[in-house]
């Protein structure tokens, strides 16, 4: 009998050796986070990729300037100066677009979030800060009574 020709296309003779209802770590710990945890950690991986791209842009700017010195220059060094500015912009321009990227996303998000949880948060914080702000009040008049009940004192 011949034997079949050899290619290298993998012929699987048996299923695949998975792990049904294998979750990794990670994922449980995104089950076991309550919303308010979860939105806080979804902020805060959108203001870091905002902190890389802004500080990515500042960069450029900076370095761009630099190159941008007046003096004695030969030849091989004004290209290269030019090649590193190039350079520079194209990687502000990439940041810019990310910005774009996030901007957009972010007001997607705006419109199709529950608009009622949002007010509720809003109220929430109102309310917080009205309390700190008569706590505050309260401290103050305190305050100005023991200034003003106080003796003076000889000097």
């Amino acid at each position: 009998m011949a034997e079949p020709p050899q290619t290298d296309v993998s012929r699987p003779s048996a299923l695949p050796t998975a792990k049904l209802l294998h979750r990794p770590a990670l994922d449980q710990a995104l089950v076991d986070q309550n919303s308010e945890e979860y939105l806080n950690a979804i902020e805060e991986e959108w203001n870091k990729r905002l902190d890389a791209e802004v500080e990515i842009l500042v960069d450029g700017m900076v370095d761009i300037v630099s190159l941008a010195s007046i003096g004695d220059k030969d030849k091989f060094r004004i290209a290269q100066e030019t090649f590193q500015a190039e350079l520079r912009a194209e990687s502000m321009v990439r940041a810019a677009n990310s910005l774009l990227s996030i901007t957009h996303s972010l007001k997607l998000l705006l419109l199709l979030s529950d608009e009622a949880q949002i007010a509720r948060w809003r109220d929430e914080e109102m309310k917080d800060v009205r309390h700190e702000k008569s706590e505050a009040q309260q401290k103050v008049a305190v305050l100005l009574d023991e200034l003003f009940r106080s003796p003076p004192q000889p000097t």
